[in-house]
């Protein structure tokens, strides 16, 4: 439980870090990065959708 919390508290202020700590390196990871370099706010909602499914 402590951990999802910090995951969702990483997913706001750091998506990309969120989403490499709960997915590892891979597709995900790059597709946040992607949405976070074009918008910031689309590479949030990506990063809160994989840390809370």
């Amino acid at each position: 439980m402590d951990n999802k919390i910090v995951l969702i508290i990483l997913a706001i202020f750091l998506p990309p870090i969120a989403v490499f700590m709960k997915k590892g390196a891979g597709k995900d990871l790059i597709i946040n990065i992607v949405l976070c370099i074009l918008f910031f706010l689309p590479g949030v909602i990506h990063a809160l959708w994989l840390v809370t499914k």
